[in-house]
């Protein structure tokens, strides 16, 4: 099936157009110069840029021979969704030296980038990476598949084990984590002993070492590194994944410079324990298994050692002692390794700040010090419920987009909203700082045609002017602050009731969501049901605020959700501004620190109604967390969405990106 990349519709394979919303499923849009691009080219025809689906490809094989490439697995028939082609994409003559252009799949839809090798045929394992440029992009994988039913439960635990070649599970396991630092797997397939895993071609991210190199690059920047570093191998030990931090080439950054790997390395076996493997001498290779030396923070240390000694750069303070330490043994294990730099941190004087632990199957992000467990297995328990001390953070970017739209069934629109942003940003080659505030406010209006559009105005420039004269000398407002806004808007709504002698639902009102940002801290306030959302990697998609409203109210008072909305007002708003005085409204007022990178969403009802957000997150709003995502597009993209999913009432969305770094005091490199 084809999955529309517009608005997720399945469409048949056959399809050149989505049946749903009409867009092209042949051709895609060039980022650079705005070029309709086919799917199946690899750069735009007019301003050269890549545009194409590129992944790379990690081909094993095992035991003797040529290259075996073909099929997903050798039953096909379990798939009936995606039929393969009956022939292979190159003759048994041409498979040991496939070329650019040559296929590596039987389906021909991944596209050499570059040769493949001819490997020693002798070799008992042999591995080569490839990029490869999918053709059929919007066409979802096998792998996708499987891991789809199993989540749906149409498919047992132990049927996708078998399913799934050795060589992708770890991947699958930490996918399923939601672990940013590793590559997202696409694919997956074996035939005979050759097996491919395709995943995110990460091959062009700058290398750590690169970065490590440069002048301007602190010691607290280095310390962030080792915090990630020691991070990642709480994670990979028990997949017995930590040679993927061992290997140089393989350590990159993200465009937040926050480390991430380009791949996974299965920790080495010995030759003679990879024979017994490999010929099934069972009672041979668990004895060889047992002898093998584990790894070790020792090589932890030696790769620290390596960084500084291919940058040149020298040892600094603390860092020197906990090497030596390191080496000859007296840190052993990761907890005292995380002690060590803890003390490193209270040396470089980094702020100790109240920070929540990393909750089950999370991988921690922001530069944290993790308490190991090294009494459990599990991922997650190795991250849980511990203080932890981490590097205070310091804005970096802030980026905001908001439309409003009138919907598919209204004949006016009644919603309104503000953005206001004040920037002031130094640069300069050993410092950087970013001051910024912003406040975004979103109204949704009621009370007809020349009612609820000037309540929603009327509040969004009434909050406006209050913060021009009450947000100064760079201090966050206060509650009362928020409060005395939401309560000036309200009165200004009330008296132009009163004064036109409006009554019952003739009386105009609008419910009301403000978020303010002052660099890293923020404060939200609301009445009514329209809310904010706040979407993090580590976290992924929470709602900010709760709905003013009757279902909501009787859930408070302990009522069941499923009896609470079986209710005939279960959405009637409990609180809104305007229709009744100050004493009727009790605007719930929130504030928090941002910590991590965050896109803040501000949404009327016709965007969130019937779990809209929550159901598409992962595809309309995920993306837009990495910098180079275009916000306008993306609030476009949001809007066409809820008027092909809803449409039946007026549609506002405000897109919000804060972006965050540590803060690299330069006194400290």
């Amino acid at each position: 099936m084809l999955i529309c990349p517009q608005c997720k519709f399945e469409n048949p394979n056959a399809n050149k157009f989505c049946q749903n919303c009409g867009t092209s499923l042949t051709h895609h849009i060039c980022d650079e110069c705005g070029t309709e691009v086919p799917l199946n080219s690899q750069s735009c025809y007019n301003c050269g840029a890549e545009c194409g689906k590129v992944w790379w490809a990690i081909i094993t094989k095992e035991g003797s021979g040529g290259w075996e490439l073909g099929s997903w697995q050798d039953d096909e028939d379990d798939l009936p969704t995606l039929p393969l082609s009956s022939e292979y994409s190159l003759s048994s003559a041409e498979r040991p030296e496939l070329k650019i252009g040559s296929y590596i799949d039987k389906d021909q839809r991944y596209q050499l980038l570059e040769p493949l090798p001819v490997l020693d045929a002798n070799t008992i394992q042999a591995e080569t990476c490839v990029r490869v440029l999918d053709v059929y992009p919007y066409q979802i994988s096998p792998l996708e598949v499987i891991l789809e039913n199993q989540r749906q439960g149409l498919l047992l635990p132990t049927e996708q084990e078998n399913r799934i070649p050795w060589l992708a599970k770890t991947y699958v396991e930490l996918q399923t984590k939601n672990l940013p630092g590793t590559p997202v797997i696409h694919d997956a397939w074996q035939q005979q002993n050759t097996q491919v895993v395709l995943i995110e071609d990460r091959s062009d991210w700058p290398l750590l070492l690169d970065l490590w190199k440069e002048e301007t690059t602190s010691s607290l920047q280095i310390l962030h590194w080792f915090y990630q570093m020691t991070q990642l191998w709480a994670v990979l030990e028990p997949l017995k994944c930590r040679q993927s931090i061992l290997e140089l080439s393989n350590l990159r950054l993200d465009e937040d410079q926050t480390l991430a790997l380009a791949r996974l390395y299965l920790e080495p076996l010995s030759q003679d324990l990879s024979i017994a493997l490999a010929t099934e001498a069972e009672d041979e290779a668990e004895t060889l298994a047992l002898t093998q030396q584990p790894l070790t923070v020792k090589a932890l240390g030696n790769v620290w050692q390596e960084l500084f000694r291919q940058s040149q750069r020298t040892q600094f303070g603390s860092v020197l002692q906990i090497l030596e330490d390191l080496e000859v043994g007296r840190i052993q294990t990761v907890a005292q390794l995380r002690s060590r730099l803890e003390a490193i941190a209270a040396e470089l004087e980094i702020s100790s700040i109240p920070s929540f632990s990393p909750t089950a199957n999370q991988y921690p992000t922001a530069p944290t010090l993790i308490q190991l467990d090294d009494d459990s297995d599990d991922i997650s328990a190795r991250a849980d419920d511990l203080p932890t001390i981490v590097l205070s953070m310091q804005l970096s970017s802030l980026e905001d987009a908001g439309r409003t739209d009138v919907g598919r069934q209204r004949q006016h629109n009644e919603d309104y909203f503000g953005v206001e942003t004040k920037i002031d940003k130094l640069e300069l080659p050993r410092n950087r700082a970013l001051k910024a505030c912003g406040l975004y406010i979103l109204c949704d209006g009621m009370g007809g045609h020349a009612g609820g559009e000037i309540a929603s105005e009327l509040a969004v420039n009434t909050v406006r002017q209050y913060f021009q004269k009450n947000w100064h000398n760079d201090q966050r407002p206060t509650e009362e602050n928020m409060r005395e806004a939401v309560y000036l808007a309200n009165q200004a709504i009330y008296q132009l009731n009163q004064q036109d002698a409006r009554s019952g639902v003739g009386r105009m009102g609008t419910t009301l969501v403000i978020l303010l940002i002052q660099d890293t801290q923020a404060a939200v306030a609301h009445v009514g049901d329209s809310r904010l959302y706040r979407l993090t990697r580590k976290r992924g998609l929470e709602q900010m605020t709760v709905d003013h409203e009757v279902g909501q109210r009787e859930i408070a008072r302990g009522v069941e959700p499923s009896i609470a909305y079986g209710r005939p007002d279960a959405y009637q708003l409990t609180q809104a501004l305007g229709p009744r005085d100050e004493s009727a409204i009790n605007p719930d007022v929130e504030f928090f620190d941002i910590n991590e990178d965050s896109l803040f969403i501000l949404a009327s009802d016709g965007l969130s109604d019937n779990d809209l957000l929550e159901s598409h997150w992962k595809t309309h709003l995920l993306p837009l967390l990495s910098s180079g995502a275009n916000l306008e597009r993306g609030v476009n993209d949001l809007i066409d969405l809820a008027n092909q999913e809803n449409g039946h009432d007026n549609i506002t969305a405000i897109l919000v990106r804060a972006k965050v770094r540590p803060n690299m005091d330069s006194s400290a490199g």
